[in-house]
């Protein structure tokens, strides 16, 4: 008997676990469930880490439709347009979002999502809005 290691199996695809794979399983429950709305939810977050915004867009306008009075929902869509440079859509969705009760100003301000639109003066106003002025 020798000491050498087996020969690792070919690779069929990503790998169990990568970003990638996780994308395409979910992807396939949506196409059972399309409606899964704990499954969109995680989706429209993987799709933003691999930087597929539309994707992550559609996601998240989709979830807005079934949730359309969940404030993390529409922080997300605000996240998505931002990310997709479409200010003015992002602004109604942030503030759609703390009409329906998002209150978490800390990550709102170190959110990477919402670089794009911090520099905008309605950033300062819904921030304002946020802390009661």
């Amino acid at each position: 008997m020798g000491d050498s290691a087996p020969h690792p199996a070919p690779s069929a695809g990503p790998r169990v676990g990568s970003t990638s794979w996780q994308i395409r399983f979910y992807e396939d429950i949506l196409k059972r469930s399309p409606d899964y709305v704990e499954v969109l939810m995680v989706l429209g977050g993987l799709y933003t880490q691999k930087k597929l915004y539309e994707k992550g867009l559609k996601i998240d306008e989709r979830l807005a439709v079934l949730r359309k009075d969940d404030p993390i929902v529409r922080y997300n869509l605000a996240c998505s347009y931002s990310l997709l440079n479409q200010p003015d859509k992002a602004f109604d969705a942030l503030r759609r979002a703390v009409e329906l009760g998002y209150r978490d100003l800390n990550h709102m301000q170190k959110d990477s999502d919402l670089a794009p639109v911090r520099s905008d003066p309605r950033y300062a106003e819904v921030v304002a809005r946020m802390q009661g002025r």
